[in-house]
């Protein structure tokens, strides 16, 4: 495992991380191919404003300096609930990948454990995040647990 960095999102990496976004679409058949080049820069494009404001960190794993895998993390505000009463940040977690060569070496799990190391020096609350089939094992076993969360998709 010493030969991968994991190292913060920077301005520069948009492109990357919209490849591994892509990547992970379909990868998880949510797309196809005649999608990729629109989702690629309509990612970028609204990634670097996000990354440059700090709306949008994250982590990436670096092999022999070339970008492997990563993880992003969107903050929003919580209204105040029961049993947490302040105004709070949650994590969104997004853009969870890495790549065919690089799987099961503990890459995602490396990731994943220094975005929620960051998550509790920010004193923030919850971390939540959509799983795929793929990643639940890891999710879980770092502590995630199902919800209920229910989606209705409105189509312009």
């Amino acid at each position: 495992m010493s030969d991968y960095v994991i190292r913060e999102v920077r301005p520069g990496d948009a492109a990357v991380i919209a490849r591994h976004r892509v990547s992970m679409f379909l990868d998880m058949g949510d797309i196809s191919e005649s999608d990729v080049p629109a989702l690629a820069a309509a990612t970028r494009d609204q990634l670097e404003p996000l990354i440059a404001s700090g709306e949008y960190t994250g982590w990436l794993a670096e092999h022999e300096g070339i970008v492997v895998a990563g993880v992003g993390v969107l903050l929003h505000r919580l209204l105040p609930r029961a049993g947490d009463l302040g105004l709070r940040h949650e994590a969104y977690v997004l853009n969870v990948y890495t790549e065919p060569a690089h799987r099961r070496r503990g890459l995602s799990r490396r990731l994943m454990l220094a975005l929620i190391d960051w998550c509790r020096k920010q004193q923030l609350t919850r971390i939540t995040l959509h799983a795929s089939k793929f990643g639940r094992p890891v999710y879980e076993s770092l502590g995630f647990t199902p919800t209920n969360e229910m989606r209705l998709v409105l189509r312009p």
